[in-house]
């Protein structure tokens, strides 16, 4: 089985569970304690672990970055609507977080960039289901 974790350091961990789980995700109590918590983004394969940032800096010898400050990575997680997105992104607002910038709107790709409260940047977005297929330019054929 092939899966992703993507390791986010966090400054309070039980505020960044409560974030998570408002724009949709579960937490997974079997790989969950006082350091770390797993966040389910899609079963089987694609998971966030938020984890202190003592417990994070185990994990290198390099400074950690602080994601309010420097941009070093920006998560794209692709939704099945476009309403789905508009909605991760408002419960996140809801929850602490905070969208810098506008909406972008490419035709046959929806996206809008959602910010949690440590910094770190989700990327919300949809893509018709043509385009994702079979490139963009089936999305375009299909509008003519």
């Amino acid at each position: 089985m092939t899966a992703m974790f993507v390791n986010l350091p966090v400054t309070d961990l039980d505020r960044a569970k409560s974030f998570y789980t408002a724009i949709g995700f579960t937490i997974n109590p079997l790989f969950t304690d006082h350091n770390a918590a797993c966040v389910v983004v899609e079963e089987d394969h694609s998971a966030f672990m938020l984890l202190t940032r003592d417990f994070f800096q185990t994990f290198s010898d390099r400074p950690i970055g602080d994601p309010s400050k420097t941009v070093s990575v920006s998560t794209a997680i692709f939704l099945d609507s476009r309403d789905e997105v508009d909605t991760a992104v408002a419960d996140g607002i809801a929850a602490g977080g905070s969208e810098a910038q506008p909406a972008s709107d490419y035709g046959f790709m929806y996206q809008r960039q959602l910010t949690d409260p440590d910094g770190n940047i989700l990327e919300f977005g949809y893509m018709d289901p043509a385009a994702a297929k079979e490139g963009p330019e089936a999305f375009t054929n299909q509008q003519a």
